[in-house]
């Protein structure tokens, strides 16, 4: 059987490729709409705290034979600290101030850690095995599915629902929103408005080192991971939606699916069908696809 030419396999299994790489994309982005959402900051470092995650991972089990479950945990706190640190020394000064200070702030320093880490190793890329647990593949008749990429799915969709309810259905999320809109008012409340945002850097920062640990057994770990994949999530942020949760995790599902399917029918394409996709929202929709007009 085939689809406009297509042989079925070929076709159903690209859409199931371009699901795992959607499943990235909407964690990327969500930890990147959360620090926008909530704080105002285009966080640009954004893509070297996914390869610090995934460098740590690779750290705890090279150095201290620390395994990819309890690295699962361990790398996301790690980034989360180093969060806590980059937002408690830099990011706490540009607070009110135009959000291109942020953005030219986070892009330097995610040079200086790409840097770091390309200094102390190189280029060539570090192997993360897969999880014993994990190994292996199941037959879905059209292909056949490493285990290991439907965990990556399942895990993706769990943790950005999770985020999402936390925000937008918890009183936590309620006095998160408010603090941004006026932290007087909210501070009057007895609520700890510094603290909150801290934390919140730090959860999306946590965020891009759980998906820099996810996906470690995929691809190479390498210094560069972070800066070939932050421009296709900052394109992902725009077309949901700038500072839009929900917007951000339909919106990067959706894209990788679109870009698997551009591989099979015009494969040269691929690479640029998010960035066409994103310049056809903004013209029609400045705010994005699931974003509040000014």
């Amino acid at each position: 059987m085939e689809i406009f030419g297509i042989p079925l396999q070929a076709f159903l299994g690209q859409l199931i490729l371009g699901l795992v790489n959607g499943a990235f994309y909407a964690m990327l982005s969500l930890g990147l709409a959360v620090i926008f959402g909530l704080l105002d900051i285009v966080n640009f470092a954004h893509g070297a705290l996914y390869m610090v995650g995934a460098f740590a991972a690779w750290i705890m089990l090279d150095k201290l034979g620390v395994n990819f479950w309890l690295a699962l945990v361990l790398a996301p706190l790690v980034v989360g600290v180093l969060g806590v640190v980059i937002e408690r020394t830099l990011l706490k000064r540009l607070y009110g101030l135009d959000p291109l200070y942020g953005l030219l702030l986070t892009f330097g320093l995610a040079q200086i850690l790409e840097g770091v880490f390309r200094d102390q190793y190189g280029v060539s890329g570090q192997s993360y095995p897969v999880p014993d647990l994990l190994s292996g593949a199941t037959n879905l008749g059209f292909m056949i599915l490493p285990n290991y990429r439907a965990f990556v799915v399942l895990a993706s969709l769990v943790v950005c629902l999770f985020t999402w309810f936390i925000i937008e259905r918890t009183r936590l999320g309620a006095y998160l929103r408010a603090g941004t809109e006026n932290a007087r008012l909210v501070q009057a409340f007895g609520v700890n408005v510094p603290l909150m945002v801290m934390l919140t850097y730090a959860a999306g920062a946590a965020l891009a080192g759980l998906a820099g640990v996810l996906a470690a057994p995929i691809i190479q770990v390498t210094p560069l991971m972070g800066s070939n994949l932050i421009v296709v999530v900052f394109a992902v942020v725009v077309i949901g939606g700038m500072g839009s949760i929900m917007g951000s995790i339909l919106t990067g599902l959706i894209l990788g699916l679109i870009e698997g399917l551009t591989r099979v029918f015009y494969p040269e394409a691929s690479s640029v069908v998010v960035f066409v996709i994103m310049v056809i929202v903004l013209i029609f929709r400045p705010a994005g696809l699931f974003g509040k007009e000014a």
